[in-house]
């Protein structure tokens, strides 16, 4: 075991994500676990540990660390739930989601994150996850429904879609707005046709594709 790499994770988990409100021992423990440092891309691999959102190409990131535990924790994930990922860049949110809920789909547009991400989740001993090389906002039919959606990037506003995709009792994360001033929210499914939406803070996260903000043209 690298020490040094070992104490890097500690400090992650207790020094950044803990300290901004994240206090969900199963959250901590999944964030404790999975290796970080296997999901980024091998040129970041020093900053895995870091207070920033790492490049993975495509103009995509990851989540800065805190802002994934954010994620995990205000989903509330239970052992026998099934998962839905909007956008598995990397993986990891992915790998964390896996040893929380029972199933988890994850969707990525870019066919060649997609099959790293897959890679990566093979190599950590990951068996219940799938991973799918499709536009999630446009034409994917899961034709099933999930207590649990994480969509990692964020959008302009809010596809109708997402929340059909949502069990009675689900629950989903998702960022909306226009950047820089974006908000984070907890959408609750709690009737055939009612939702529940509750604002957990404001961040700003690159778009998903296809999820930006039209462009103003100026004359």
């Amino acid at each position: 075991m690298n020490m040094d790499i070992e104490h890097s994770r500690f400090n992650m988990v207790e020094q950044q994500v803990r300290p901004w409100d994240v206090v969900d021992l199963r959250v901590l423990d999944a964030l404790g676990r999975v290796r970080r440092e296997d999901f980024v891309p091998e040129a970041q691999r020093a900053l895995a540990f870091a207070d920033v959102a790492l490049p993975i190409g495509h103009g995509e990131f990851m989540m800065k660390p805190v802002l994934e535990g954010r994620l995990l924790q205000a989903l509330a994930v239970e052992t026998g739930d099934s998962a839905l990922e909007i956008g598995t860049g990397s993986g990891f949110i992915t790998a964390c989601l896996a040893t929380m809920a029972r199933d988890v789909t994850s969707i990525e547009i870019h066919g060649d994150l997609a099959q790293a991400a897959e890679r990566k989740l093979t190599r950590a001993g990951i068996t219940n996850t799938r991973v799918h090389a499709a536009d999630a906002l446009t034409g994917f039919a899961p034709n099933r429904s999930f207590d649990v959606i994480a969509v990692t990037g964020a959008v302009h506003r809010e596809p109708d879609v997402l929340r059909t995709w949502l069990a009675i009792g689900g629950r989903m994360f998702v960022v909306r707005g226009e950047s820089p001033a974006m908000e984070a929210l907890l959408v609750t499914r709690v009737g055939a046709s009612e939702f529940r939406e509750q604002s957990l803070f404001e961040t700003d996260l690159p778009y998903l594709t296809h999820a930006a903000p039209a462009k103003r043209f100026v004359l």
